[in-house]
């Protein structure tokens, strides 16, 4: 679906993948909307400002219309949104150890898919330990007040940083303890492959082809 995005006009191809790709996250999938909304809410305001940045121009006149720039803003918009709904659908349906695994058996080499997940479970570990502190904070009252809470902002960034490296510091004595030899072996489901599903995905697909290039 994401090559069907990148190689086809964006005039009908772009919603109609977007579309699917949606109903497959949503429905199929059975992902909660709020999650959908919340991993979508900070790309989709990066594609905006680059939409207005192309449909507007700032010139001795003041701000204006760009010459074909509401067009161009349209294709990018439309692009752009279709690729997010496959990324958010890899990413909120596939658990990072299957798409480690994947990447190795297609020639992905050890070294990297082990730093791969390593800095997987480092951003879990920074997430977790601002929580941590966060919560922290608002026990002392540190929350109190504009001036305070700007204050417990700045100190929370400012020992994030280290706490988190200590933490990953002892995560690795606790893999050399349990005889870790470099490679980190996980366990990942092997799912057969369903012949009407997989009939089912090409059929989509060719539609969608059949749809660009006939609809354009």
């Amino acid at each position: 679906m994401m090559l069907l995005v990148l190689i086809l006009p964006p005039g009908p191809a772009a919603p109609a993948v977007a579309f699917v790709m949606m109903a497959a996250a949503l429905v199929g999938a059975r992902v909660p909307p709020k999650v959908w909304l919340a991993c979508a809410a900070a790309p989709m305001g990066f594609l905006l400002t680059g939409a207005l940045s192309l449909a507007f121009q700032v010139d001795a006149h003041g701000v204006s219309l760009s010459p074909g720039g509401l067009a161009a803003a349209a294709r990018l918009v439309a692009r752009s949104f279709a690729a997010l709904t496959c990324l958010l659908f890899l990413a909120l349906t596939t658990p990072a150890t299957d798409l480690v695994a994947g990447l190795r058996r297609l020639g992905l080499p050890a070294e990297i898919a082990e730093i791969a997940l390593l800095i997987y479970r480092f951003l879990f570990l920074l997430g977790d330990t601002a929580m941590a502190m966060d919560t922290s904070q608002a026990a002392r009252l540190g929350h109190v007040g504009a001036r305070r809470r700007l204050r417990s902002l700045g100190l929370l960034v400012a020992n994030l940083l280290p706490r988190a490296m200590d933490r990953a510091r002892r995560m690795e004595m606790g893999l050399a303890a349990r005889g870790w030899d470099g490679e980190m072996r996980v366990l990942s489901k092997s799912a057969p492959v369903s012949a009407p599903g997989l009939a089912l995905v090409l059929l989509v697909e060719a539609s969608i082809v059949a749809l660009g290039i006939f609809l354009t």
